[in-house]
């Protein structure tokens, strides 16, 4: 009997539907399998989606997709519980197309993204949980059981876009021991605000957006803090690093409620209304968390690849998302027109990563998820760094004023930091971002 479809693709998030709307527009019979009551109902989402990739996709996407603001204005801030250093840099070529990122709500965006595949021939089907991997003679994969009545659908190829911790994945046995290290968890609050507020707190004007990224507001827990702007509500949250969160007994709303005291983030938060509270699991560990990504009728991509880049000057996913739901996309074409979806007939899938951004840039970054949540950059740097500035900005007449390596020697051993670790973290850093 002939396959139910040529591919099922599993979760309609921005890989899945990615990877569906490529199949679809080449004509392939195509499911686009979600668990939710539509795309994107479950996701939360605090970030900045940067959609370069969609230029190959969907020709003037910036047209119709449903974008919030685009970010204009990029600014690192390096807290203690007193201080904040804040880098800001802002561009107008960021406001007009080519655009460089956007903030939109998930639920908007992966639902738009899913009706694209919809319109190019795709098969949505939502309020629907694969339970399991079908497998045929030879144990290949040969499509997937469901929570429904006769729920079974078969397929040539089978692609897992099912989020962190794959449970496809995982039954195939293309992940190896789940280690907590290499996760964090997200939490994050959407505040409600009016347009004008925002404007003017953020200086900004029109739909021009601000992306805060900071360290050091954590408290003893590793990780990091981000406030993104959208229309008429800003996103304010942290990601902790799990060993840490549970080594400790603050609870993360609490440490979240901490950072939004801080005298640095009060003043922009403040009289917003909480319209949500959400969190979810973020694969943080980079390329060394990577899973195989191809069995034999099965590929893995977007989140259930741990397509994650947390690399502390980039924090991205959603374009590595859809990406790698792309290549998935065309590799399970080449694989069907060829009629080997073995393992050995979707090896295109990891050579199209290798050969662009998407693992390269892993890759080349592979040691900084380890670098920035180290202690020293969560902890010893952020409080050296504003006692310098402070010291270089304080005037102390009639003390003639230091030098820069007089005060640099000085805080540097009130930190605790020698200059063996910082030598050491400086290399780090340069064979990193080099």
């Amino acid at each position: 009997m002939p396959d139910d479809f040529d591919v099922i693709v599993v979760g309609a998030g921005p890989a899945g539907s990615v990877a569906a709307l490529t199949l679809a527009q080449s004509g392939k019979r195509v499911a686009l399998i979600e668990r939710g009551p539509f795309p994107g109902s479950k996701n939360m989402y605090g970030g900045v989606i940067y959609p370069r990739i969609l230029d190959q996709i969907i020709p003037d996407w910036w047209l119709e997709a449903p974008v919030q603001r685009w970010i204009t204005r990029r600014s690192t801030m390096i807290m203690t519980d007193t201080r904040a250093l804040n880098i800001d840099f802002r561009t107008e070529a960021w406001g007009h197309p080519p655009y460089n990122g956007a903030t939109a709500y998930r639920p908007d965006f992966d639902n738009w993204l899913a009706g694209k595949a919809v319109e190019a021939g795709a098969e949505l089907i939502c309020s629907t949980t694969v339970t399991a991997l079908l497998h045929d003679a030879k144990g290949h994969v040969s499509g997937v059981s469901t929570d429904r009545p006769e729920g079974d659908l078969s397929a040539g190829i089978v692609v897992a876009c099912d989020g962190v911790n794959s449970f496809l994945a995982k039954q195939e046995g293309l992940y190896g021991e789940v280690d907590a290290a290499n996760y964090t968890l997200g939490v994050k609050e959407t505040l409600a605000l009016p347009k004008h507020v925002i404007d003017e707190r953020f200086g900004v004007r029109a739909n021009e957006g601000v992306d805060i990224e900071i360290v050091g507001c954590t408290g003893n827990v590793n990780g990091g803090g981000f406030i993104y702007t959208n229309l008429d509500t800003i996103a304010v949250g942290l990601v902790l690093k799990l060993p840490k969160l549970a080594a400790q007994k603050r609870r993360p709303e609490e440490l979240l409620a901490a950072m939004k005291q801080h005298s640095a983030v009060a003043p922009l938060v403040e009289g917003a209304e909480l319209k949500e509270y959400s969190a979810h699991l973020i694969p943080e560990a980079g390329y060394k968390m990577i899973p195989t990504l191809a069995g034999n009728g099965l590929l893995v991509a977007g989140d259930a690849a741990a397509l994650c880049l947390a690399a502390g000057i980039w924090l991205e996913g959603v374009n590595f998302a859809m990406a790698s739901g792309m290549y998935a996309g065309q590799t399970a074409i080449e694989a069907i027109d060829s009629g080997d979806t073995s393992v050995e007939g979707l090896r295109g899938y990891r050579k199209r990563l290798e050969a662009t951004f998407v693992l390269k840039d892993h890759k080349k970054l592979r040691r900084a998820p380890a670098l920035v949540l180290s202690d020293r950059v969560q902890h010893g740097y952020p409080e050296m760094a504003n006692a310098i500035a402070e010291r270089m900005f304080r005037v102390d007449n009639p003390d003639p004023k230091p030098g820069v390596r007089h005060i640099l020697k000085q805080e540097r051993k009130r930190a605790g930091m020698r200059w063996i670790d910082m030598a050491r973290d400086t290399w780090a850093g340069f064979r990193s971002f080099g």
